[in-house]
């Protein structure tokens, strides 16, 4: 027979049970709001990292560089006084100065003004007036450029007595110049001028169309495009030397970048493919840049472009380079410092004294000026002060992030898991005095191609892209050996079809043995 106790019993367990119950969801609630806040505190990671990115100027952007958009109104500045002209008379000596310096390269033109003869009779007394110097007032004057038709004419001779007696009559011809487009009226120094502006200052062949329509000439970006990829493969030989020379450096720096191609076979006009970069280290003498458009981002692109070679090449964190097999990879330490900066940057200012971002930015800032007091030493001396004192302070910045505590997700999370990850790379720096802390100078490199592709944005065909990357090699390379784009272009494009073969490599830019004329400044 039920009793009350045992009625009280059952009910005390039943109340049991419920607790138990609610504690239990209780702890699920409880895990499911961490799990939110978790996911909350990712979410405003990324945005924040994200308008970083976006909005923020880069780490390694300077405080003076100039804005992309709006310059005059970015850069004016009334308080700024105009560049120094001075005014002298040829009585006075001067010490030449620099500005006199780096005009005296070019053509003076001078126009004196003079009093008539009949005005120069003295105020005072009537008597006649003498010269007694001028004042001299400098300005830089431009002509915007001319263009005109040459004519070459390759004579032709017959003797006319053979005409008169013999069968036959012999007939020589002058030899004239071989152009490098037999078939076209575009002259080497057009081809220099369409391709420079393309190359060098991001000028798209339709802008270039209606500068000459301004100028009254028709010439159609067809035109112009069917010029450029023409010229494109009579340089290959060229290129493939200069890729060849490349080969044999035991220091070379890569990266990669995205390139649309419309009319690419079987792909998507969408579709990303990519220009790729190798490129000589600080050891080289003479510098070399070469570009390869490919389809692809993968593995085998640069396996295949490197088959045959082995060396230190210096990449991102990306891993495809880190699939292959011959190099002896070297990571970028200024990918690591750009992490912590970001992380540096999206922590409220109160809190970034002491946090770990700016830790890990301090480690990375402490790294780069070591290597900033060693830049002129020779690689034997650089590398043993590299063990020293560099690779001690390495250590203890790898030490400081396996003991450091952060949310796996947040912003110094990711930055302490990409330099852990990315640690035997960057270890690898420490083998050898000519290599560098960061792949910056690949960056540079692929920069101009990244700029222009913001003007001109796609690539038409797989021809055009081609076209592109050799051109971008040769005039990259030549900036690299301090020649004038221009005019290195046009002396190339006389020579090229007029050299042997076996002569191709002394038209190279980075020869070391052209003119003199066509470097910036005197070796």
């Amino acid at each position: 027979m039920e009793t009350a106790a045992t009625r009280s019993v059952e009910t005390l367990e039943e109340a049991r049970i419920h607790i138990a119950d609610l504690t239990a969801e209780l702890a699920c609630l409880e895990a499911e709001r961490d799990c939110f806040r978790r996911m909350s505190e990712e979410l405003l990671t990324k945005l924040k990292l994200a308008n970083h990115r976006s909005f923020a100027p880069s780490s390694e952007a300077s405080d003076d560089q100039l804005e992309l958009f709006n310059e005059a109104e970015a850069t004016a500045n009334e308080s700024v006084a105009e560049p120094k002209v001075e005014t002298i008379t040829y009585r006075r000596r001067k010490r030449i100065g620099k500005r006199e310096a780096d005009f005296s390269t070019l053509e003076h033109v001078r126009i004196d003004y003079e009093l008539d003869k009949d005005k120069r009779i003295c105020p005072a007394c009537e008597n006649p007036l003498h010269d007694m110097g001028s004042e001299v007032r400098r300005e830089l004057t431009i002509i915007p450029a001319r263009m005109y038709v040459t004519e070459h004419a390759a004579h032709k001779y017959a003797c006319r007595v053979c005409d008169r007696k013999a069968y036959t009559t012999p007939i020589i011809k002058a030899s004239a110049p071989i152009p490098l487009l037999p078939k076209s009226i575009a002259s080497a120094s057009l081809l220099a001028h369409i391709i420079t502006n393309k190359y060098t200052l991001s000028l798209p062949l339709y802008r270039q169309e209606a500068d000459f329509a301004a100028k009254g000439i028709d010439i159609s970006r067809q035109n112009m495009a069917n010029w450029v990829c023409a010229t494109a493969s009579a340089l290959e030989p060229v290129y493939e030397h200069m890729k060849s020379d490349l080969l044999k450096s035991e220091v070379l720096h890569a990266d990669e970048t995205t390139m649309q191609v419309l009319r690419e076979p079987d792909k998507k006009a969408s579709a990303k493919s990519y220009m790729w970069l190798y490129r000589t280290g600080s050891d080289a003498t003479h510098p070399l840049v070469i570009y390869e458009w490919q389809k692809s981002r993968g593995a085998p692109v640069p396996k295949e472009f490197l088959r045959a070679w082995s060396g230190y090449l210096h990449t991102d964190g990306y891993e495809a380079y880190h699939k292959l097999e011959h190099p002896t990879i070297v990571g970028c330490m200024a990918h690591v410092r750009r992490k912590f900066d970001e992380a540096y940057k999206i922590v409220p200012e109160e809190e970034r004294l002491d946090s770990l971002a700016a830790v890990g930015l301090t480690f990375c800032n402490r790294l780069f000026a070591l290597e900033k007091t060693w830049v002129d030493l020779d690689p034997g001396s650089r590398q043993e002060l590299r063990l020293e004192k560099s690779k001690p302070l390495f250590d203890e910045f790898v030490a400081w992030a396996k003991s450091a505590r952060a949310l796996p997700k947040s912003a110094p999370g990711l930055a302490i898991h990409y330099l852990l990850s990315q640690e035997p790379y960057l270890r690898n720096f420490y083998l050898d005095g000519r290599l560098e802390l960061s792949n910056n100078r690949a960056e540079r490199s692929i920069k101009p191609f990244i700029i222009g592709r913001k003007n001109w944005l796609f690539a038409n065909t797989v021809k055009g892209a081609q076209a592109s990357a050799l051109l971008y090699s040769l005039i990259e390379t030549a900036k690299e050996n301090n020649l004038k784009v221009f005019d290195y272009l046009c002396w190339l494009f006389e020579q090229l079809p007029n050299t042997a073969p076996e002569r191709i490599s002394d038209l190279c830019p980075h020869s070391g043995i052209l003119p003199e004329e066509l470097y910036v400044t005197k070796r």
